[in-house]
């Protein structure tokens, strides 16, 4: 049976199928590993994913873009043994930065781990967080090369063995997690870093699996893949250009992603620390608030973050489509009405989730001490993280490099800077100390974001104070949804249980959305965010699914 090529849509289609499959599977997971391992076990497993995520944003950012765009660009010009040359060195090339990166993460490990818990006691031990560390080094062996299997066979238009493959690693990941977990720590009694262990483990073996699903692929379609290389080519390309080629395509993301990951790692050196030794907190006590930080409250986020980055797919090929057109007063336009669309869904989202945050934490994880009280905040992390990757993703578009590295670096440092001040101010004000962490790393982005704005306005003219009505409006319906939700509490309040919490969730969400859709369905933004025919693209949608289902029923 022959690969299929697959059209644009259906590529765009099936690769953000493939996301969202990802990230279901992502999210649900969490239920059962947090009963198994518990906030102490989600903290260490945190300290090792946190750092590991950076080595892996170096290893392979950007890589399947890279490779498939190479790829892509020496089929359409008839370089064909290049393009295969191209992918032996691309092979080559991120085996050695795969095994680079390991050897560091491995052999300073215990450096490592010395700078997230130093001497604190009580917790997690610093053996604990060696060992774990070190388990998930190992993916580092494995994920680059899997990167680039990945862009050769997307340069070539095969986008559904890609996406199979995603969720194949997914599956394989969640399922070591949750059955390996348990049998260590529940039936074979073996320690909690030890299950801790084995879940992080499922990384590589999710890794190795959709590895050799796509090696598979590759060598059952190999001529297909390799058809044509028989021709001659005019232009002969160098080892050295493909190399320059893959490193020039690969570092803007590789420096976006890696500025992420040292984002969530700022507070895997400080927090713990600063809590125990600065504020007198219990370690188990500072490890519970991090675990919630790092991991079960950031599983969470990703429901934001995946609507976020959902609506983000598209913008790429629009933009671009304009800027060669050299079309700038669409490029005005349409990323305007992007950050409409984006606040005008996802800040409802977050501060929903917020006010939810105590049944919502109650369905996911069951009581804890600082999960809801936590969650309530950082959630807020997740909205300036979608509207921080949406700058990213603009400059990356509008290849605006130096403002791109400009912005994330001065939202780290403030980030950085602020974190163990704004902790003891917080204590000092009678706060929760750990909400300094958060709202840090909330001014932060919250920086970086403006310095975009400024940048985009001097140099493309794109005002947003124009649009300063549309978010007044979004901000009222908002404030109406939480003081009526908070009327709503009077009388249906929040229960413990389970059940009862998911009821209060549905009903709360369903009050609050029709109240929020209300108000800006009257002041008409709406119609101003998605257009006057809104509700007769929905009433045609509606229509044509009615049609079908009834040619299907006859």
């Amino acid at each position: 049976m022959k690969l299929r090529k697959n059209t644009f849509m259906q590529g765009a289609f099936i690769a953000s199928m493939g996301i969202v499959i990802s990230k279901i599977l992502g999210i649900i997971y969490v239920i059962p590993f947090y009963a198994t391992i518990g906030e102490q076990g989600g903290a260490l497993y945190g300290y090792a994913y946190n750092i590991y995520s950076i080595f892996l944003s170096l290893s392979t950012a950007g890589v399947p873009l890279a490779v498939s765009k190479i790829i892509s660009e020496y089929n359409a010009l008839g370089y064909y043994k290049e393009k295969e040359q191209a992918f032996k060195i691309a092979k080559r090339l991120l085996s050695a930065i795969g095994i680079v990166c390991f050897l560091v993460l491995f052999i300073f490990a215990p450096s490592i781990a010395e700078l997230i818990i130093g001497n604190v006691e009580g917790g997690n031990t610093l053996s604990d967080v060696v060992f774990v560390i070190r388990v998930i080094s190992f993916s580092i062996l494995v994920v680059p090369i899997l990167s680039v299997y990945r862009g050769y066979l997307q340069g070539h238009k095969y986008i559904t063995p890609t996406s199979i493959s995603q969720i194949l690693e997914q599956i394989v990941r969640v399922l070591i997690i949750i059955i390996g977990s348990y049998l260590t720590l529940k039936v074979f009694n073996l320690s909690l870093a030890s299950a801790v262990g084995v879940a992080l483990f499922g990384a590589t073996a999710g890794a190795i699996c959709s590895y050799l699903y796509l090696v598979g692929k590759v060598l059952k379609h190999r001529k297909e893949l390799r058809a044509n290389l028989d021709k001659e080519e005019t232009v002969s390309v160098t080892v050295k250009d493909i190399i320059l080629k893959i490193l020039l395509y690969s570092f803007p993301f590789v420096f976006g992603d890696v500025f992420k990951s040292l984002y969530n790692s700022v507070d895997t050196f400080l927090l713990i620390r600063t809590l125990v030794n600065g504020l007198g907190f219990a370690a188990v006590d500072a490890e519970s608030v991090m675990s919630v930080i790092s991991t079960w409250g950031n599983k969470l986020n990703m429901i934001v973050m995946a609507v976020g980055t959902g609506f983000m797919v598209s913008i790429i090929p629009n933009i671009t489509y304009s800027l060669v057109k050299k079309d700038y007063h669409d490029i005005k336009l349409k990323i305007n009405k992007t950050f409409k669309i984006i606040i005008c869904i996802t800040l409802p989202m977050v501060v929903g989730l917020s006010f939810l945050a105590e049944p919502v934490w109650n369905v996911f994880y069951g009581y804890s001490k600082y999960g809801p009280s936590v969650f309530s905040l950082s959630i807020f992390i997740a909205f300036v993280s979608v509207i921080v990757t949406l700058c990213t993703t603009i400059l990356l578009t509008l290849k605006d490099y130096k403002m791109l590295f400009t912005n994330l670096l001065i939202g780290l440092l403030i980030k950085a800077t602020l974190d163990i001040p704004f902790i003891y101010l917080f204590n000092y004000l009678g706060l929760p100390p750990y909400y300094g962490a958060i709202s840090a790393t909330i001014l932060g982005n919250t920086i970086s974001f403006i310095i975009v704005v400024i940048f985009l306005y001097k140099k493309y003219d794109i005002d947003f104070f124009k649009s300063f009505k549309t978010f007044g409006f979004i901000l009222l319906g908002v404030i109406t949804m939480v003081l009526s939700l908070s009327l709503l509490k009077l009388v249906v309040p929040f229960t413990s249980s389970r059940i009862g919490s998911i009821f209060t969730i549905v009903l709360y969400a369903v009050i609050g959305a029709g109240i929020y859709f209300f108000i800006i369905y009257k002041s008409k933004v709406i119609y101003d965010i998605f257009g006057n025919n809104i509700f007769d693209v929905i009433k045609r949608k509606l229509k044509i699914g009615k049609k079908a289902t009834k040619k299907e029923s006859n």
